[in-house]
């Protein structure tokens, strides 16, 4: 049997269906019926008609991971376990929920994988919790975190997610850890890079100077997989197919979409303005913020990541990024 957490998520579904695919007899985990309702509609688009009772082919359990005593029943007859679920928010006034779904979560799947023995836990991170080399060169898996730096909290209780799950190994857990980059796929556009496709067709027409690595997301799940059955330990994998400029991800997603190119770059002090008005009407009349400080400097930040390790280890060719946009922007075209 094989669980996977947070099941209803971009990682999530299309893992589900990787797996289904195979043959696997697998548990997921689910918070809400609408997840479910929608993780079911993405699932169903990569089968027919007389496949799509595949999906009820899951043993679907409605539990949170903070939930110890539905988490335990969860757990029998686990041997593999796929921990994809977190909690996503740059917004440092949701530190304390970001701490419990990520670093306390985390605690409880790897508590429960030792106590059941389980024959190994696949971790899914991110390039958030990755440090910066200091001489401008390319981020590996050595690159340690730094503390020094201002870290947004999603990064920082990540990094305290990935010290739980090292600590399981040290306890005699086996484990992977992979670190993907911005992951590029279908069914979710009210979420994550997914959103990116909304903003440019609804007319987005800015862009910022950084650069940051890219995946696809079959590719994640096609390693996550691979380095779950293989005889991978103990080990972390940073998963990106290219590193990109902000302004050539936004440049391909709008091509694909067939709309106008965003072509105002934005500056850190236009940012930064941006940033103290949304905090002044926050403050008075209690509006949603979208921009942080952890943001703006991801925004300008340039950091490009190496994926030698996982090309070598699996002798593995990533997807183009802009044949996943492509398709992705094919997908979100259908649905909207």
């Amino acid at each position: 049997m094989i669980l996977v957490t947070g099941a209803t998520g971009l990682v999530g579904t299309h893992l589900l269906v990787k797996l289904v695919q195979g043959g696997k007899t697998v548990r997921a985990l689910y918070r809400t019926e609408a997840k479910k309702e929608h993780a079911k509609k993405v699932f169903s688009s990569y089968f027919t008609c007389e496949e799509k009772h595949l999906f009820d082919s899951i043993d679907w359990v409605n539990t949170d991971i903070n939930n110890i005593p539905a988490l335990t029943e969860a757990f029998e007859g686990v041997t593999h376990v796929y921990h994809c679920a977190a909690k996503i928010s740059f917004n440092p006034s949701h530190y304390k929920k970001l701490r419990k779904a990520n670093i306390h979560g985390t605690a409880n799947i790897v508590n429960l994988c030792l106590i059941k023995k389980v024959s190994k836990l696949c971790y899914v991170s991110s390039i958030a919790t990755l440090g910066e080399n200091l001489s401008n060169s390319h981020i590996n898996e050595k690159a340690e975190w730094n503390p020094e730096i201002p870290n947004s909290v999603y990064a920082i209780t990540k990094y305290g997610a990935e010290m739980e799950v090292w600590r399981g190994i040290h306890e005699g857990l086996t484990a992977v850890i992979v670190n993907p980059g911005i992951i590029i796929g279908p069914g979710f556009f009210d979420t994550g890079s997914g959103y990116l496709f909304k903003r440019i067709d609804a007319g987005m027409k800015y862009y910022t100077t950084g650069t940051t690595g890219y995946v696809a997301i079959q590719d994640v799940i096609d390693i996550m997989y691979r380095l779950t059955v293989g005889s991978y330990n103990n080990q972390r994998y940073i998963l990106v197919s290219e590193n990109l400029s902000y302004k050539s991800a936004f440049n391909m997603i709008a091509q694909s979409l067939h709309k106008p190119l965003p072509k105002k770059k934005i500056s850190p002090f236009l940012m930064k303005f941006a940033y103290y008005a949304q905090r002044i009407s926050h403050t008075l009349f209690r509006t949603n913020r979208s921009i942080f400080k952890s943001s703006i400097r991801s925004a300008f930040s340039t950091k490009y990541y190496e994926n030698d390790k996982i090309k070598k280890e699996l002798i593995y060719s990533f997807t183009p990024i802009e044949k996943s946009i492509k398709e992705t922007a094919t997908a979100f075209l259908k649905e909207h």
